[in-house]
């Protein structure tokens, strides 16, 4: 499960034959609609996979439906490696918890010192966010998770969110409170909305938020463009009417990866993913917290200039 920030692709948990029983490819009974099925045309098969077959694999501890499994069909399954003692483990909503929970209070950490120790200094903020940027493409990059370096992100990101909060909260008293429960509100919201299924994650649903989710980024970076040049406003996105609506639209893309993100969590701890896999599940919850608190801080910003 790849991150859910946009300048990021997505991919399934980790397939391939690393783990006895998971990610048989070409496994019997692949069905429509399973995320870990091997046929194409699952929700994975769009731009969300990154390529035109499902990237996800088949439980194939499923029975096919309407018929039992062959003699053929059994040997194929048993065939694979063994499952070593540390291969066992399967991911559970308890693993997602803790990890998570361990990556956000590293990002507070962070946070802290940049509040309280780092205090404007502005290079280093962004230092600290090249490094978590960079940190991120790796792991990003990476087949399996590592924990070091979804870790080091976060610490990394909550230096830069720290130093960054503390000048918002100069300019504009208050700012960084309202801003995290703000992320706190939306993330509860989509929560909701998603365990009482009012938001659905289809294929149609990734398409049109992931192609929203290009523009969006396609925009900064063109606004960025017009300030390396010279234009003193830019694309005029980060003031007024417009900015305002820039920043409502950047909030509900946090929100839509919140909810690819617990679809994927779902989807993993149903058919059985890896224990390790969980890792992955914390890092795209942090990153897309992280993007609505800093288009929180944003709005807060314009809303009360």
């Amino acid at each position: 499960m790849r991150s859910s920030n946009p300048v990021f692709s997505r991919r399934g948990f980790t397939r391939g034959n690393e783990y006895a029983g998971f990610g048989a490819q070409g496994a019997p009974g692949a069905q429509q609609g399973n995320p870990f099925g091997g046929a194409a045309g699952g929700p994975a098969g769009g731009p969300v996979g990154g390529q035109g077959a499902n990237p996800y694999a088949r439980n194939p501890y499923e029975q096919p439906q309407g018929r039992p499994l062959t003699a053929d069909e059994m040997e194929r399954m048993y065939a694979g490696p063994a499952a070593g003692p540390a291969q066992t483990g399967r991911m559970t909503i308890d693993d997602v918890v803790a990890r998570t929970a361990m990556t956000l209070g590293l990002v507070v950490v962070g946070a802290v010192l940049g509040w309280t120790v780092l205090p404007h200094q502005y290079g280093l903020a962004v230092g600290a966010a090249l490094i978590a940027f960079v940190l991120a493409m790796i792991q990003n990059f990476k087949r399996r998770p590592t924990p070091a370096l979804i870790l080091g992100y976060a610490i990394f990101e909550g230096v830069f969110l720290g130093v960054i909060s503390r000048m918002y909260n100069e300019a504009w008293q208050g700012a960084p409170v309202q801003a995290v429960l703000g992320t706190m509100a939306v993330f509860a919201g989509m929560l909701i909305a998603y365990r009482t299924r009012l938001i659905r994650v289809t294929a149609r649903y990734q398409r049109i938020g992931l192609a929203i989710a290009v523009g969006f980024v396609l925009a900064l970076f063109v606004n960025l463009l017009f300030y390396a040049f010279g234009s003193s406003n830019g694309l005029g996105i980060t003031t007024g009417g417009l900015g305002i609506v820039f920043c409502l639209l950047g909030i509900g893309l946090g929100a839509f990866f919140l909810s690819l993100d617990f679809k994927q969590i779902e989807d993993g701890i149903r058919y059985g993913a890896p224990q390790q896999e969980s890792w992955l599940a914390a890092f795209g919850l942090t990153l897309s917290l992280v993007w609505i608190y800093l288009e929180l801080l944003r709005l807060i910003s314009i809303l009360r200039d």
